[in-house]
């Protein structure tokens, strides 16, 4: 089932916790895949420092200020494609940026496009995420609430959530410090930057419903 635009409309870091344990789905001509979030970040808009809509609307951040459940996406590093999905009240900018996944279909696809064949290194980050499911910028702004090329179904609900300060925004002086980044406690699909995992953590054996 395809998840409503209504799940979307709530406050973001709420929002940002339920989307643990969802799926994303990505259909291309050369097949689909599909991933488990198991770790995302909130993004708070004017109340926010480290998010792009900090200082207001502009072309880049135009779609977070539309309906929700939109993907808004943009390169980092000249490179590297991140995923976000629009999320809070009306009128706020604010997104869900999906840090890591679980491979749950389509996973030699994911592997050619990477180049690797652990299923860890799959989707641990944004950027490799993007990369494993072909999310690029003519993407941006599409409508993840009705099914086409990229959409998301519920999924299963991860047994229990840790929480940290969010990855690589240090340079925000008011929001730094804030917990709200969400994980998957236990899951081994997280990103490498993710703090407290065990170094012999085991990764759960996936349900991989390719046919």
């Amino acid at each position: 089932m395809i998840i409503p635009r209504s799940f979307y409309e709530r406050d973001t870091l709420t929002v940002s916790r339920e989307l643990l344990g969802q799926i994303i789905v990505r259909r291309t001509s050369e097949g689909v895949v599909r991933g488990r979030i198991v770790e995302t970040e909130a993004y708070l808009g004017f109340r926010d420092d480290a998010a792009h809509s900090y200082k207001g609307r502009t072309e880049r951040v135009r779609v977070q200020f539309g309906p929700k459940g939109h993907a808004y996406i943009y390169m980092i590093y000249g490179m590297y494609y991140c995923l976000n999905i629009t999320a809070g009240p009306p009128g706020e900018p604010e997104v869900v940026l999906i840090r890591a996944l679980e491979p749950v279909s389509g996973v030699g696809l994911m592997q050619a496009r990477r180049g690797v064949s652990k299923l860890r290194e799959l989707c641990s980050g944004p950027g490799k995420l993007c990369m494993a499911m072909d999310i690029g910028r003519e993407l941006y702004g599409c409508d993840l609430c009705r099914q086409g090329e990229l959409y998301l179904e519920y999924g299963r609900a991860p047994q229990e959530i840790q929480t940290s300060k969010r990855i690589g925004i240090d340079y925000a002086v008011v929001s730094r410090d804030e917990p709200w980044r969400f994980f998957e406690a236990g899951s081994g699909f997280v990103s490498k930057a993710a703090p407290g995992l065990p170094k012999n953590q085991k990764i759960r054996k996936i349900e991989n419903i390719d046919k």
